[in-house]
C-alpha cells in the first residue's frame, strides 16, 4: 500500500474518531475495510503526530479521541477542506469589520499547506466566486467579542445606543444571545432600566463595555424567535397578518426571516406576518409573492388593497380591461 493511501486511511480514521465519542476496534476496522492490526497501527500514527487517542478496556477493546495539550498539524479531508474554503469565502464579504481581510489571509495560508489536488479544488472555489455586498452596516469586532464574553460569563454590559428616532442613550443590559440575520447582528438582552426583554442592533452600539456585575440568568424566550418577532413586527406602524394559499416552505423561500414570519395554517395555506410603515408597500410585497391571499388584519390594509387595485385598473385603461375580458372570458361552472 502506498504512503498516500495510508495517509488517506489515517485521515478517515481521524474523522471517524471525531464523529463519535467512542468506537470499538472491530467497528473501526469494518468502517475502514482493514484488519484490527491495521487499526492499531493507524492509531499509533495519530498518536505520533500529537492526537491523544485513548484505548479503552473491555470486550473487543475500543478507542476515543481525547482533548490533548499538544496541537497536532491541521489535517482536513476533502469535504472539510472545501467547507472551510467556502465558509472563509463567505466571511470575506461579511459584516464584521476586519473579518473579510482576515478570512482572505486564512485562505492564503490554507492554500499553502494543502496537497496539490485539494489546493486546486480550493482555488477553483475561490476563483469562481464573487461576493455580492449588501447594504448591511459593519460592526466592530471588539463589540462582538465583548458581548460574546458577557453572554458566556453572565456579566452586565453598558453601551451607548442610537434609537430609531435618532436619540442616543446609555443602556445597561443582561445579555443572553446574539442572533445574526441577513446582514445584521442583534443582541437579545434583559434591559435593566426598562425591566423587560429588548432587542438591540450591534451596529447602533458604541462604547460597549462589560461591568463586574455578575447576574443570575433568568428564564428567557427563544432568542431566534424573539429577535425575528422584533425585527419583523415590533418596530413598524402596521403589522399585517395575511393568509396565503401556499405551503409554508414555498413562502419561506420568497420571504427572508428578517422580513416576515411564516406560520402554519390549515392544509395548503399559511399565515404571513410582516411589518411595515407604508400600506402600499405591504400590499405590493404580498402581491409579488404570486399566490392567492386574504388580508386578515389590519382593516386599513384591505382598504389600501382596494384603492391600489382601482389605481392599477385605471393605469391599464378601461378599454384595455374590457377588451381583455372579451378576449379571455372567465369560464362559468356548468
Amino acid at each position: 500500500m502506498t504512503v498516500e493511501a495510508t495517509t488517506e486511511r489515517v485521515l478517515r480514521l481521524l474523522a471517524l474518531l471525531q464523529r463519535r465519542q467512542s468506537w470499538t476496534a472491530v467497528e473501526l476496522a469494518a468502517e475502514l475495510g482493514v484488519t484490527d492490526r491495521s487499526v492499531r497501527r493507524d492509531v499509533e500514527r495519530l498518536r505520533a503526530v500529537g492526537y491523544p487517542v485513548h484505548a479503552m478496556a473491555g470486550v473487543g477493546g475500543g478507542y476515543r479521541l481525547g482533548a490533548g495539550t499538544r496541537l497536532p498539524p491541521l489535517l482536513l479531508d476533502d469535504e472539510e477542506a472545501i467547507a472551510t474554503a467556502v465558509s472563509l469565502r463567505l466571511a470575506a464579504g461579511g459584516t464584521v469589520a476586519g473579518a473579510g481581510e482576515a478570512a482572505l489571509r486564512v485562505l492564503t495560508k490554507l492554500d499553502q499547506v494543502m496537497p496539490p489536488r485539494l489546493r486546486a479544488e480550493i482555488r477553483a472555489v475561490h476563483d469562481a466566486t464573487e461576493t455580492l455586498l449588501g447594504t448591511g452596516t459593519e460592526i466592530d469586532a471588539d463589540v462582538l467579542v465583548t458581548l460574546a464574553r458577557a453572554c458566556r460569563d453572565a456579566l452586565r454590559v453598558r453601551f451607548r445606543y442610537a434609537g430609531r428616532d435618532g436619540g442616543d442613550a446609555e443602556r445597561t443590559v443582561e445579555p443572553v444571545r446574539m442572533v445574526a440575520t441577513g446582514r445584521r447582528w442583534y443582541l437579545m438582552a434583559w434591559d435593566v432600566e426598562r425591566d423587560d426583554w429588548r432587542t438591540f442592533r450591534l451596529d447602533r452600539m458604541r462604547d460597549a463595555a462589560s461591568t463586574t456585575w455578575r447576574f443570575r440568568p433568568r428564564e428567557h424566550p427563544d432568542p431566534v424567535a424573539y429577535v425575528q418577532r422584533s425585527v419583523t413586527a415590533a418596530p413598524y406602524r402596521y403589522v399585517a397578518r395575511v393568509r396565503v394559499h401556499a405551503e409554508p416552505d414555498r413562502v419561506r423561500e420568497l420571504v427572508p426571516p428578517q422580513v416576515g414570519r411564516i406560520e402554519d395554517d390549515r392544509a395548503g395555506w399559511c399565515l404571513l406576518v410582516v411589518g411595515g410603515d407604508d400600506l402600499d408597500w405591504l400590499i405590493m410585497h404580498v402581491a409579488r409573492l404570486g399566490f392567492p391571499a386574504e388580508v386578515l388584519e389590519p382593516p386599513e390594509l384591505r382598504e389600501a388593497a382596494a384603492l391600489l387595485a382601482r389605481r392599477i385598473e385605471a393605469l391599464a385603461g378601461v378599454d384595455a380591461v374590457v377588451a381583455d375580458a372579451v378576449a379571455n372570458p372567465v369560464p362559468r361552472d356548468g
